[in-house]
């Protein structure tokens, strides 16, 4: 199982010099993957979390680690493809791919909240074939030229689309993915908790996210699902990535990653044998923390206790 940890995107400690001392040191401890989530908007009524209320952009946050990074790959997880066109998407991630020099893990969504799909002028309705047809779509862009595309909700006219990602075959696996390596674009995970959803994505996605809202405890229901459906569609589920988003809380231990550094780190075993390949531990999903009224010194001297006590060394 490889180790990764989420950078400072979200509440007041997600700023230039935390996102940078966070990938960096990172990096020095030998964690495999750094990673980024989404948010638009939030209501002003309080109807979601409040580490939801101010979340960098997942894209530029990581091509801004990718600077200062050589080894980590740089994950996203998620960001909602119906947000943006094909065209765009795939530019931006096959752009950051190629200034990492080959270390994206693409992480991609259907949105769940209405108001972020009336920002971005998409209906919210039949989202589920929406993204089926959305994957197949950057597969072509990230294809051989001249790309064409006909869908029912999305088309490319015969275009030239350039650069493309880095092939994974040129770089080999660090994963020990069997499907990493094989790939002529960076993997393309999906995030989802309905069954349908997990389906889905044994059908046709490369592996799965889950959310911070997922128990750990019930990770490998999900990955058995993936798994069945990936099998009845003919697919290798050997493949898969299966990615938890370790929500690491400073409180009492009530479930796992709860509790003092050493009863958390202690559960990593038996995430292990759930079937997850990737845990990345996210400081940003602690009210203490990815708050806009939270103490960015605070969250940083916490973040470096984490880093050191989950180092993969």
């Amino acid at each position: 199982m490889q180790i990764g940890f989420a950078l400072p995107v979200s509440g007041s400690w997600a700023t230039p010099d935390n996102v940078l001392t966070v990938a960096r040191r990172a990096e020095q401890l030998g964690y495999a993957s750094l990673w980024s989530f989404q948010r638009l908007l939030t209501p002003p009524d309080n109807q979601i979390a409040p580490v939801y209320t101010s979340v960098l952009d997942p894209t530029v946050v990581l091509g801004f680690a990718a600077a200062v990074t050589e080894r980590a790959d740089l994950g996203i997880a998620i960001i909602n493809a119906p947000f943006e066109s094909p065209a765009l998407l795939a530019k931006q991630l096959a752009t950051l791919d190629v200034l990492s020099r080959g270390r994206l893990i693409a992480g991609l969504g259907l949105g769940w909240l209405p108001q972020e799909f009336v920002a971005s002028g998409v209906p919210f309705e039949r989202r589920g074939a929406r993204i089926e047809e959305y994957l197949r779509c950057l597969e072509a862009l990230w294809g051989p030229d001249p790309v064409r595309f006909d869908g029912e909700f999305y088309q490319v006219p015969p275009s030239i689309a350039l650069p493309k990602p880095v092939p994974r075959s040129a770089l080999g696996s660090a994963s020990g993915s069997t499907l990493s390596s094989t790939l002529n674009r960076p993997p393309i995970l999906m995030g989802g908790d309905a069954r349908p959803a997990l389906e889905r994505i044994g059908r046709i996605g490369d592996g799965w996210i889950s959310s911070s809202r997922v128990p750990p405890t019930d990770f490998g229901q999900r990955v058995d699902v993936i798994k069945a459906a990936a099998e009845a569609a003919g697919r290798d589920a050997a493949g898969l990535r299966f990615v938890c988003r370790g929500v690491l809380l400073d409180a009492p231990r009530t479930r796992p990653l709860t509790g003092t550094l050493d009863e958390a780190r202690n559960d990593l075993p038996a995430l292990a044998k759930q079937g997850v390949t990737d845990l990345f531990i996210d400081l940003n999903f602690d009210p203490t923390i990815g708050h806009v009224d939270a103490d960015p010194a605070a969250s940083m001297r916490r973040a470096q206790a984490v880093l050191e006590a989950f180092a993969p060394a």
